[in-house]
């Protein structure tokens, strides 16, 4: 049985978020504080299965094995100080310090996801198990070829974003009651706005990732621009890879609209979930428009928004947080430079796969 939190474990939560995400440090406290509690401690866990799926010292086997013991610790079949010490044994020299501090401390963490709300606990327990579950069946996809077309970047970012945004409607509808005959659509637009946040990562870091022999791009869009993925290097893609990228930055503005009408949807006397919702997007379609500027870029950095930037979009975003007229209009201001492909809900490609996959 795992024992009640601490007040070190508390303070331990706190702290260690703003050593592993500088956005998420910004837009959890945002939430109201019962919120604001089971969100940092779901993102440490998301983090912690991150960092197994992301090492490249760790074999797709010993990843699986870990994956499915952390699950197991998430229910208290397995003992977390054990996954911690094993974890950290075998991981990178490369990884980041504040990292295997979270991992050596999961003990802390895991005794406060058990001494939330029930509805919160069974969310963020399900939301992990999912996204283990499917990262592992694309370790195994891991290339620098590529995905295979869209609908496989569909269900990737799913399992690792989707599942996300499943949770927190879970949560937001439990702490606001009058979201409950919306719920079932908002749970569509939230995989939408996970997808939205996870190409504009993907689009960000393809140079980064290719620096370790990882794509996530659909293969069949930059075919349809004779580009063969695993042949094209940093700055060198030229114009028919700028095509296909162009057909993915507007995928995921699509994406990032229904983000905006999900937010739209939360009650305008919630000025906090508004504005976790609001900094998150408007930091994304920032990304996209840099992107869009230079789709020549030859490194993250590049697309790396300013902290001017980033002051700026905190500052207009919580000042129209209230008004849904304002705000559609600035997004549009936001994304006139933009092609917004529009997505329709639910993303049909995932279903399948999804259904399989649940715990």
């Amino acid at each position: 049985m795992v024992k009640a939190p601490t007040l070190e474990d508390e303070y331990f939560q706190k702290d260690i978020l703003f050593g592993v995400s500088r956005t998420f440090a910004l837009t959890i406290p945002q939430l109201p504080p019962i919120l604001e509690r089971a969100v940092a401690n779901a993102y440490l866990l998301c983090r912690i299965q991150d960092t197994i799926e992301d090492d490249p010292d760790l074999s797709l086997e010993i990843k699986s094995d870990l994956s499915r013991q952390f699950v197991r610790v998430i229910a208290s079949d397995c003992d977390a100080n054990l996954f911690a010490e094993v974890l950290v044994q075998n991981l990178s020299a490369k990884t980041p310090r504040d990292e295997i501090k979270l991992i050596e401390s999961t003990d802390k963490v895991i005794r406060i996801t058990h001494d939330l709300k029930p509805v919160q606990k069974d969310a963020i327990t399900k939301c992990v198990t999912k996204m283990a579950k499917g990262m592992m069946l694309y370790q195994d996809q891991e290339s620098s070829d590529g995905l295979l077309d869209q609908d496989e970047m569909d269900q990737y970012c799913y399992f690792v974003a989707g599942v996300v945004g499943e949770m927190l409607t879970h949560i937001f509808c439990d702490y606001c009651p009058e979201l409950a005959d919306k719920k079932n659509y908002l749970l569509q637009l939230s995989v939408s706005f996970g997808q939205g946040l996870q190409m504009t990562n993907i689009l960000k870091d393809i140079w980064t990732d290719k620096e370790r022999g990882v794509c996530w791009l659909p293969q069949k869009t930059f075919q349809n621009y004779n580009i063969e993925l695993s042949q094209v290097m940093p700055g060198e893609g030229g114009t028919q890879f700028e095509l296909g990228l162009q057909d993915l930055l507007s995928l995921a503005a699509g994406h990032l609209k229904n983000a905006l009408d999900f937010t739209l949807i939360l009650p305008r006397n919630q000025p906090g979930i508004r504005r976790f919702c609001l900094w998150a997007l408007g930091m994304a379609i920032l990304t996209l428009v840099k992107i869009n500027k230079n789709p020549s870029f030859k490194s993250s950095s590049e697309a790396k928004i300013s902290r001017r930037w980033v002051k700026i979009t905190i500052g207009a975003t919580s000042f129209l947080s209230c008004s849904n007229q304002y705000l559609k209009v600035l997004f549009k201001l936001g994304t006139k430079s933009l092609r917004v492909t529009p997505v329709t809900v639910p993303i049909s490609s995932i279903s399948d796969l999804v259904d399989s996959q649940d715990p």
